[in-house]
């Protein structure tokens, strides 16, 4: 028997839940991959340049996920015991916390930016078009902050519609801007990166409005001061529990990217605009396992807030299924279709070969990345994060890093090598994130009653 109650009916809401999220995350990359492939028309070397900046920001971005995790969490949980007054004092304490965390990132990063990017040793003839990048949308990271916030807010509570139509309207504006501001058409100058920039941080202004529009409008039409009076401070410290390890896990993550990033800009500009090009196509390759990965974490925190923890495990491992057969047709449909995708964004042939070669890697890696997503975010949603974040840590630095520099540095490779030990990183990762959702360990868990 595959579920415990009501299999067409859960079934049913993963898939409600899968589409708008698919949508809205690929909506949300097409932001980055409308950027690269607008300024590839402009110059290559601006690629590059936005591509190490854009790396660089990811990294400090994920420090939003330290109450964007655990309110996702806390809010599915919450939302599936039905617990009105709880799930209104975590989004607020979230708001307010993510609000305060990314206005001093932004500062940082304005006034700290250029010597980031000397630490990442960065090409001279780079350095100004990235620090330009860094310094407009850095200084308005906090727009992030808040969107993320709202946005895991509106899955938690089955609303991911509002957000995917919040993001089809702003990437238009950004296709807008970017070709107003990055070529001058419309009366505007031609900007180039800075154009681009402006685009972008502009966007995600109008995005964060809103987000807080539909809100407090469709989710949350009252916010009563006497669910703050006294301040639920143990309401922000379950969220920062929760989202604390999870966020330092992502954090890790992307500082290994970042040295990946390091040994790829050792190999040359080319090298370096290939791999931002890979980045790119290969969203089309695993987009669907993301979204996928998504909506069973917010079913499954749903389900265990209504005390259906069998049902919650059993939904994961059919939706794991699913996502490796999609993932499957769409990396192979990736590859072999790379030559075409590749010359959208160049014509520079030392490049496209240089891409294709971690292309038909990349076929292994998304498998692994499927399963990764997978588990990763079950574990998160009944709160087991702190023995997934130690696997997470020792995995990618031998794999990814090491292996990556002595398959693409020291053994000559280039970025197949590194591709080939980004595969093995995600590969082991899904291994042992799969075995330890596997051991059900997890139920012995209750986090409302804990925290009740």
């Amino acid at each position: 028997m595959l579920f415990t109650r009501r299999p067409s009916a859960l079934r049913s809401k993963l898939f409600k839940l899968t589409g708008p999220i698919f949508l809205e995350t690929l909506l949300m990359l097409t932001l980055g991959v409308v950027d690269t492939l607008m300024l590839s028309h402009y110059s290559d070397n601006a690629v590059a340049a936005v591509g190490v900046v854009n790396q660089l920001l990811n990294m400090v971005f994920l420090l939003f996920n330290i109450t964007t995790v655990g309110t996702a969490v806390m809010c599915a949980l919450y939302f599936g015991a039905k617990d009105t007054k709880s799930f209104t004092q975590v989004v607020g304490v979230s708001l307010l916390f993510n609000a305060l965390v990314g206005l001093t990132i932004s500062l940082a990063l304005t006034f700290g930016g250029e010597q980031m990017l000397v630490w990442m040793d960065i090409r001279p003839d780079l350095m100004p078009m990235a620090l330009t990048y860094m310094k407009i949308v850095g200084g308005f990271g906090f727009f992030q902050a808040i969107s993320f916030t709202v946005s895991a807010v509106l899955r938690a509570a089955n609303k991911p519609n509002y957000a995917m139509q919040v993001t089809f309207a702003i990437n238009i504006l950004n296709i807008f801007g970017n070709y107003a501001l990055i070529f001058g058409h419309f009366g505007f100058p031609a900007l180039g990166v800075e154009g681009a920039a402006i685009s972008t941080s502009l966007s995600r202004g109008v995005a964060m409005l809103l987000l807080f529009i539909v809100l407090f409008k469709r989710l949350i039409r009252r916010m009563p001061l006497e669910y703050f009076r006294p301040f639920p401070f143990q309401k922000l410290r379950d969220v920062i529990k929760i989202g604390m390890p999870s966020a330092f896990e992502q954090i890790s993550y992307d500082a290994s990217q970042v040295c990946v990033v390091y040994f790829i800009n050792m190999l040359g500009n080319e090298v370096l605009a290939a791999r931002v090009y890979v980045m790119n196509i290969v969203i089309i390759g695993y987009i669907f396992s993301l979204a996928m990965a998504s909506a069973t974490s917010v079913c499954t925190g749903n389900l265990v807030g209504a005390g259906k923890k069998q049902a919650a495990y059993v939904l994961s491992w059919y939706a794991w299924k699913r996502s490796l057969l999609v993932t499957f047709v769409a990396s192979t449909g990736v590859y072999l279709c790379g030559r075409f995708l590749l010359g959208c964004f160049t014509e520079n042939e030392v490049i496209i070969q240089i891409a294709m070669s971690a292309l038909l890697i990349d076929i292994l890696l998304e498998h692994g990345r499927a399963t990764v997503l997978m588990f990763l975010f079950c574990l998160r949603s009944v709160g087991d994060v702190i023995v997934p974040v130690l696997i997470e840590i020792v995995c990618m630095w031998v794999f990814a890093v090491t292996c990556g520099y002595i398959f693409g540095i020291a053994m000559g490779f280039g970025l197949a090598g590194i591709w080939l030990a980004l595969a093995m990183d995600e590969g082991s990762r899904g291994i042992v994130l799969g075995l330890r959702w596997r051991t059900q360990r997890w139920k012995r868990k209750d986090l409302l009653r804990k925290n009740s």
